[in-house]
């Protein structure tokens, strides 16, 4: 548990410190109190919050704190569990859209290297993406498994891809004489 005071202005090391606690997969609690479980994937991003907040002269009082009763310990997991659903859920939609535009190019018949390689830039962000959901998602969410059926299922569609547009650029166009 971190409770953070800084000041006021300027406000980009609010938004600094934010920013890094909420990419860290902290779960904000009210204003200036943070949460996160007591695991190492929090650790760094924690370290780089604190000492933002310490650049910008603010104050921040770290905690070990537990439930006090079984039920509180299930709010705190639920909570973080619903944060961590969020972004699956995200995911998922982003998995999907990049289906649509696969199949937008496939329909359009875009073969190039260049489509190629933006296709394949927007399949490894979805990769780095499900790795840090994955990392934070310490308590399992139930969406975990649908968002790494769609990330395999883009990864197969972007293969399918690859070939089509290696395909493509293989059939001599007959612009090109014949080659001895």
């Amino acid at each position: 548990m971190l409770l953070i005071k800084l000041p006021s202005d300027p406000s980009r090391h609010r938004v600094a410190v934010w920013r890094e606690l909420s990419k860290a997969g902290a779960l904000s609690v009210g204003q200036g109190v943070w949460a996160a479980p007591d695991v190492p994937v929090f650790a760094a991003g924690i370290a780089r919050a604190l000492e933002l907040s310490d650049r910008a002269g603010g104050e921040v009082v770290s905690l070990h704190a537990s439930g006090v009763t079984a039920a509180d310990s299930y709010r705190f997991q639920a909570m973080f569990t619903s944060a961590r659903e969020d972004e699956w859920t995200e995911f998922v939609a982003d998995s999907g859209k990049y289906e649509l535009e696969l199949d937008k190019e496939i329909s359009n018949a875009k073969f190039t290297l260049a489509e190629l390689e933006e296709e394949e830039q927007s399949l490894d962000r979805l990769r780095r993406w499900h790795r840090d959901i994955t990392a934070r998602d310490v308590f399992g969410s139930p969406s975990a498994p649908e968002a790494e059926r769609r990330l395999q299922r883009c990864t197969a569609r972007f293969a399918d891809y690859t070939e089509r547009v290696f395909s493509a650029l293989h059939v001599p166009d007959g612009s090109v004489g014949d080659v001895l």
